[in-house]
Parts: structure tokens; sequence; C-alpha cells
């Protein structure tokens, strides 16, 4: 399995450096910073005390955890959330209760999971018609609804 070495700043000893559960995870779990009630159909900005260093030509990823979003309805509106390369900044998580009861996040709650990819970028040749496929320009739902 390929790593990357990303370098990590805690805002406090408290806070834990991610962990992977399981030697085959993909992600990481990002936990809470703050105690914080989100109520159902409200979203809410949770801080996570870290900032991390990405390599260069990846990317960080930032997921809902399925066991939230099975259980108590909770998602993150801009999944994946994404962390380039050359931010710096705090990880924070945009979290929305899409449930009928509240939220209760407390210190060290987990609330998303990070995964890093590799990043390709598009370098954009502007032509006069694009080749034709059998698809076309069918979109959505084009393809069967199985």
């Amino acid at each position: 399995m390929q790593e990357i070495n990303v370098k990590i700043f805690r805002e406090a000893n408290t806070i834990a450096i991610p962990e992977y559960a399981t030697p085959n995870s993909s992600g990481v779990d990002l936990c809470s910073t703050m105690y914080c009630i989100v109520k159902p159909g409200e979203q809410a900005l949770i801080p996570t005390g870290i900032k991390i260093a990405i390599p260069e030509g990846y990317e960080a990823q930032i997921r809902p955890r399925s066991g939230l979003a099975l259980n108590q309805k909770i998602t993150i509106p801009n999944t994946p959330g994404t962390i380039d390369a050359d931010y710096r900044g705090e990880i924070r998580v945009l979290l929305r209760n899409d449930g009928d009861e509240a939220l209760t996040l407390r210190f060290g709650d987990r609330i998303a999971q990070m995964v890093f990819v590799p990043v390709v970028r598009a370098k954009f040749e502007e032509v006069k018609v694009l080749d034709d496929t059998k698809r076309g320009s069918g979109g959505f739902g084009s393809t069967g609804l199985r």
C-alpha cells in the first residue's frame, strides 16, 4: 500500500492525531473539538483543531461517516470536501442534520473521515467539434434506471 508523509499541527495536545482504524481503512476519522448541538434541518461548521501539509500532487477529501449518516442522518453538504495541497488553515467540517433529532457533539466525537488521493490536472485543448459517442448528449437517466 502506498504511503505519503503528511505533516500535522495540533492546536492542543489533547487533540488526537488521526489514525487508521484497520490495516485496510482508506480514511482516518476527524474529531470535533467543541461542544455543539446541531438541530434538525440545521448545519454547523465544526473545528477539528488540526492543520496539515499535504504533499504536492495530492488532496485530502472530507467525507461523511457512514454510521452517522445511517443512524442519525448526518451528512456533509459539500461531499466530498476538498483540501488542496497548498491550504494550511484548520480543517473544519460542515455537518448538516437531515434527521428528526438534534445531534449533540462533544470534544473528541468522530464527525467525518479524511481520505488522501492523487490529483490529476487537465490540460484543456479547445476544439470545434467533439468526437461522437453512442450516448451523445444524453444526461441524467439516459442510460436507464437499472
